[in-house]
């Protein structure tokens, strides 16, 4: 009788749990994040703690249609196939219907392809490559950050003002790299007809070897230099052509380069002077930023990185649009991102119906030395909208996917 008696008290406490298991359940939106943490810390772990931040202020307010937003966080194992077996696990094992996140591009356009198979709804965070919202695009996926197009669009206007005839291009062998070559390319040739690339250096990501790359420039004899490559790449690449003296008297334009992620590991080595896309953090005035700055720092006695901006804005955009659609099915996700404004720390920006692609900006300035550590002078910001194609160009870009 005792057994029996105790046998049902123990029935009854894992009903118990099972129900309240399924009732913090109901409580919670799930978000699945995916990124490639192991291999590329200098970004994602600023980038992490951006989210997290984004996440502690969300909820602090009571969460979104009266639930506590979730992160459910996996590696993406820096490959396209890691990056799918991952989303699926997230959406069958885990059982979101949000994805949000990866790295690079090569990871960002597979689960792009995933989301669009699935039906699951994903926002890019960091990936730059323009097919996720163009060539590639489909209607379950949307883009945070300013792309490749955008970025160099943005440094164009400033490589052509320094009326260089002879280019030297180097940029990393993937997705990212060849699509910013090529772009540069053709909106130097367009605007300058007499423009000569006398030399492509494409090495392998995170294999470059910048003694033969940088010997290649100088023997090319360039009066400019295009520069894609980033982290470790970047360094090697600063230190070896700042030994040999590479740089000297020549102009240099970079995208990403003044980014802290990059600048910080040089040290007094920045190459000053190179033209650049990056994250001035202790010389923006925007207001949002600074409210921004205030938080990062009171969390983490440290100061943001650019990936800390990408993050923070990837949650505060799923909020918005949750809120926005008034639920997490993934249609009306869809309809609430397409045309969505959202505040982030650089102020508004809209997610384009057109293409799904934020016009979130970013600045332009050049590598200048303090105390020791590079950062950015001359800056100004240049929004995403004013260098986005229209939405009748983006027509031909785009396939058509409703």
């Amino acid at each position: 009788m005792t057994a029996r008696i105790s046998g049902s008290f123990a029935l009854a406490g894992l009903f118990a749990l099972s129900l309240t298991h399924v009732a913090a359940a109901q409580d919670t939106i799930k978000i699945g994040e995916l990124n490639s943490y192991k291999t590329q810390t200098a970004f994602l772990d600023p980038y992490k703690k951006g989210w997290e931040l984004a996440i502690e202020e969300i909820n602090a307010k009571g969460g979104v249609l009266g639930k506590k937003l979730e992160v459910i966080s996996r590696d993406d194992g820096s490959s396209p196939g890691d990056a799918v077996r991952v989303a699926e696990e997230l959406v069958t094992r885990e059982g979101v219907n949000i994805l949000a996140g990866t790295f690079l591009s090569n990871t960002g356009l597979a689960v792009t392809e995933f989301a669009g198979k699935k039906k699951v709804f994903f926002l890019a965070a960091e990936p730059l490559t323009d097919k996720i919202t163009w060539q590639n695009g489909n209607r379950y996926t949307f883009r945070l950050r300013a792309t490749t197009y955008m970025q160099v669009a943005m440094l164009v206007p400033e490589a052509l003002a320094a009326k260089k005839k002879r280019w030297a291009l180097v940029y990393p062998n993937y997705e990212y790299g060849q699509a910013a070559a090529a772009t540069f390319k053709e909106m130097m040739k367009a605007k300058q007809p007499d423009i000569e690339f006398v030399t492509e250096q494409a090495p392998p990501l995170g294999k470059v070897d910048a003694g033969a790359v940088v010997q290649a420039i100088d023997d090319a004899k360039p009066d400019g230099i295009f520069n894609v490559l980033f982290g470790a790449d970047f360094a090697k690449l600063v230190r070896e052509g700042g030994t040999r003296g590479v740089f000297k008297d020549r102009t240099v334009v970079s995208v990403l380069s003044g980014e802290p992620e990059y600048l910080d590991p040089v040290k007094e080595e920045a190459p000053v002077g190179w033209i650049v896309t990056g994250y001035p953090w202790d010389k923006i005035k925007i207001p949002e930023h600074a409210t921004f700055l205030a938080a990062y720092q009171k969390k983490y006695n440290d100061y943001p990185r650019l990936g800390s901006i990408v993050g923070y804005a990837t949650m505060k955009s799923l909020a918005a649009g949750i809120a926005k659609a008034g639920s997490t099915d993934t249609e009306k996700l869809i309809t609430a991102f397409r045309g969505l404004d959202v505040v982030g720390p650089f102020g508004p920006f809209t997610y384009r119906a057109s293409d799904h692609q934020a016009t979130a900006g970013a600045f332009v300035g050049k590598i200048a030395l303090e105390n020791g550590k590079g950062t950015m002078s001359d800056i100004k910001y240049v929004d995403g909208a004013a260098v986005l194609p229209s939405d009748d160009e983006v027509k031909k870009l785009r396939p058509a996917t409703e």
